[in-house]
């Protein structure tokens, strides 16, 4: 019996603090983007894809991973030279851009070359990562 309610109270302890740091969390601003990252609307993500390399980073402003994302995507940004393009859709705004390109969860990383999908990167991941995906597209 001692052994059930001790269990039962560090379970709600855990539940409490999980509830409160996800509401803290779900707040955090993400900051500012790169101005050298490009917003795309249904207007401009065609013309965007056609030519070059463009990663592409779906993402939804209540997702706590895509929030993550927003540094590692700034530094990207700076350090990749004018042959890649860094791009953000905001599903939330542009439903039809993620369904015509079967985006289902987020954070969702779209790489395109000419036009062409070549890479799909789903969740939180590095620089590093992402930097070196851009590099062997350089050598296809």
């Amino acid at each position: 019996m001692t052994t059930t309610l001790i269990i039962l109270g560090v379970l709600t302890l855990m539940g409490g603090y999980m509830f409160f740091t996800f509401r803290r969390m779900k707040n955090t601003p993400t900051g500012p983007d790169s101005p050298k990252i490009k917003i795309l609307n249904d207007k401009n993500f065609s013309h965007q894809i056609g030519k070059g390399v463009s990663l592409i980073d779906f993402w939804a402003s209540w997702c706590m991973p895509c929030k993550m994302m927003v540094p590692v995507l700034n530094e990207l940004a700076e350090e990749v030279d004018d042959s890649v393009s860094i791009c953000k859709v905001n599903i939330e705004e542009y439903q039809s851009i993620a369904q015509k390109h079967s985006v289902r969860n987020i954070p969702t990383i779209l790489i395109f070359k000419n036009g062409k999908e070549v890479d799909r990167v789903v969740g939180v991941k590095s620089k590093d990562f992402l930097l070196n995906k851009l590099n062997m597209l350089k050598y296809k």
